[in-house]
């Protein structure tokens, strides 16, 4: 039997560490060729050749590079991530199918929303470079205790889930919001469901757990931060565009935000993931927020754990071994996903 190959784009080492050893694991069925490169309409011609083309989250596949990759014979794409709205999936539909992986760890993004709270709290970044410099001050590093705290969660998914254990834990007053209650989740950890409007009135700490949908583009934004207390601290580790940059900002200036940690940035494309260290940044507003001594951002890291990589891999191999062995796609995603009236319930596939 013939190996298939894959052609992986925006492939950094430890990709390649994992990818092959999940392939090493499985007997070595694949043949991965890395391409280092973003998968883009310059770049989209190297997929000649290939049987499946794997993509990240930051490889954008327009309705133009859909037919580019049609004609040179791919019919499987599959995402080593759980976002897709990088995807034109109109255009790609009964053309490619496009697997993805739903949920590598939610573990390490929720444990990784609650490191980002803790560090700006208590302010241990600060406090490990003064120390390193000799300087023992306390000024300028006070912080609260989370306990008796309220902390609002929006989205109550395996993430979120997960982190409104870890907040629970620390003895906070959970509120959550999503469009889908769990009332027996809710009874059993002790949160509560309530309106987003009363999440945003009462938390003292706001994360951001939910999946970006057209419905809930840019929820922060200058009308709902209004509805906040003062010195709220936002954290998003779900998708930039939650946010409306410019109203977090402009909330940050006038201190009606207290601090904000982002793993995730609407325009992040262009800059997470490589290094810019010896170039000048030349996002504005990117800059602007870098000047923030309360804000704290991180290069989309939150998945990044041994056990995400290796989850990423073998579901992904998985994905793929589905596809070519005509099995069910248990993992596929397509627009009509999306409204709820896709066939794949009864078919296995989305077209």
């Amino acid at each position: 039997m013939n190996k298939l190959k894959v052609a992986l784009f925006d492939a950094k080492p430890y990709d390649q560490e994992s990818f092959d050893n999940a392939n090493k694991l499985a007997g070595e069925p694949y043949v991965i060729h890395y391409f280092p490169g973003h998968l883009t309409i310059d770049t989209v011609a190297l997929t000649e050749g290939f049987d499946v083309v794997c993509a990240f989250v930051n490889d954008t596949i327009t309705a133009e590079m859909t037919n580019v990759l049609y004609n040179n014979g791919i019919r499987l794409l599959a995402l080593r991530c759980s976002g897709y709205n990088n995807i034109d999936l109109a255009a790609v539909f009964n053309k490619i199918h496009v697997v993805r992986v739903p949920a590598y760890s939610p573990h390490a993004v929720a444990e990784h929303a609650i490191a980002l709270m803790m560090t700006l709290n208590r302010k241990t970044h600060k406090a490990y470079f003064r120390t390193r410099d000799g300087n023992f001050t306390l000024n300028g590093l006070l912080g609260f205790d989370l306990y008796n705290k309220t902390a609002g969660v929006v989205g109550t998914g395996k993430i979120g889930r997960i982190a409104i254990n870890i907040l629970r834990g620390f003895g906070m007053r959970v509120l959550a919001s999503d469009k889908h209650q769990d009332q027996k989740f809710a009874d059993e950890t002790g949160c509560i469901y309530v309106p987003l409007e009363d999440l945003y009135k009462e938390s003292d700490i706001i994360t951001l757990h939910c999946p970006l949908t057209p419905e809930n583009v840019h929820m922060i934004n200058a009308e709902s931060i209004a509805k906040m207390k003062t010195g709220v601290m936002i954290i998003n580790t779900g998708r930039g565009k939650l946010i409306n940059t410019q109203d977090l900002i402009n909330g940050l200036k006038s201190h009606k935000i207290g601090a904000a940690g982002l793993d995730v940035y609407e325009e992040e494309e262009d800059y997470f993931f490589e290094d810019f260290s010896a170039e000048t940044i030349g996002d504005d507003t990117l800059a602007r927020l870098l000047t923030f001594p309360n804000v704290l951002i991180t290069a989309h890291q939150a998945f990044f754990t041994r056990e995400a990589l290796q989850n990423i891999a073998e579901t992904t191999f998985e994905n793929i071994r589905q596809f070519f062995d005509e099995q069910k796609l248990p993992n596929e995603i397509c627009y009509k996903c999306a409204e709820g009236t896709c066939p794949r319930k009864e078919t296995g596939r989305c077209f």
